[in-house]
């Protein structure tokens, strides 16, 4: 039985969407069955309207299934990504999380083997903060956490051990050192979670 990895993101102009699809790849060249799903987009209109790139990215949507409970149930391990707002995860992304509470009070998150990533307009804008805000509903469901960490000579380039991440300055799409990043966290995340399943199993 394969590795069951679900990457679940929130992406305002495309940039986490582009993480999220590189963690993913990463996850699924182990050999793990990989599920890609974003959550709704629940801002205004009229906000979403203001920015050029986001009504963009809502026209020319949609971009992956919607991710379910029963998505979360079923995988062995998971990616979270947001872009950060004021150096936290997206309310769109928090709403989601804050659906978990059933799943958690019956033990079905526990155990499970979670990381996270980001995006940000600005160096210092709270990438650090908005990675480990998410994990701290990791720690909340009993999951085991898997930072990105530098596992790997091409991370020292991006800066960030708590978790993938990329500065998008002048509205630039994500370059190949954060996607390098974000496949090489989605193959440890799966890996570190197929060694996990099987030692459950066995007991």
């Amino acid at each position: 039985m394969s590795t069951r990895i679900l990457v679940v993101y929130y992406s305002a102009t495309g940039n986490t969407a582009e993480l999220a699809a590189s963690l993913a790849e990463g996850a699924a060249e182990t050999g793990a069955e990989v599920r890609l799903r974003t959550v709704a987009e629940t801002a205004p209109p009229d906000a979403i309207a203001r920015n050029p790139r986001w009504q963009a990215y809502v026209d020319s949507g949609p971009h992956a299934e919607p991710a379910t409970l029963a998505d979360l149930e079923w995988a062995d391990g998971l990616a979270v990504g947001s872009p950060t707002r004021f150096g936290g995860p997206a309310a769109q992304l928090k709403s989601f999380l804050d659906s978990t509470g059933g799943l958690w009070a019956q033990g079905k998150l526990a155990n499970k083997v979670a990381t996270s990533f980001t995006t940000a307009s600005t160096a210092h804008g709270g990438l650090e903060s908005t990675v480990l805000a998410i994990n701290n509903v990791f720690y909340h469901w009993g999951a085991i956490v898997v930072p990105l960490g530098y596992t790997h000579a091409h991370l020292m380039d991006t800066g960030n051990p708590y978790g993938g991440s990329f500065v998008s300055r002048k509205s630039a799409s994500p370059d190949k050192e954060a996607l390098g990043a974000l496949r090489i966290q989605g193959n440890r995340l799966a890996t570190i979670t197929g060694y996990v399943a099987a030692g459950l199993e066995t007991g």
